[in-house]
């Protein structure tokens, strides 16, 4: 198992509220990439919104879900 030290000497875990939202977000722009590759029109102003919505809005949430249980 692989362990990444912080600047500050703290491990990285399940709770650490950054490590889980940048998780939740690679997760997220995978499954914005998988269906990107099931249509087959190019991006409209409303998608690329959602997308950046997609993407952000599940970070956050997870964050301070991360946060809370710190």
């Amino acid at each position: 198992m692989c362990y990444h030290m912080s600047s500050n000497s703290e491990l990285i875990s399940w709770t650490n509220p950054e490590y889980v939202a940048a998780v939740v977000s690679i997760l997220s722009l995978g499954a914005l990439v998988f269906y990107s590759s099931l249509t087959q029109s190019g991006p409209t102003v409303d998608e690329i919104i959602l997308v950046g919505l997609v993407t952000t809005l599940p970070a956050t949430i997870a964050y301070e879900l991360a946060r809370s249980f710190q």
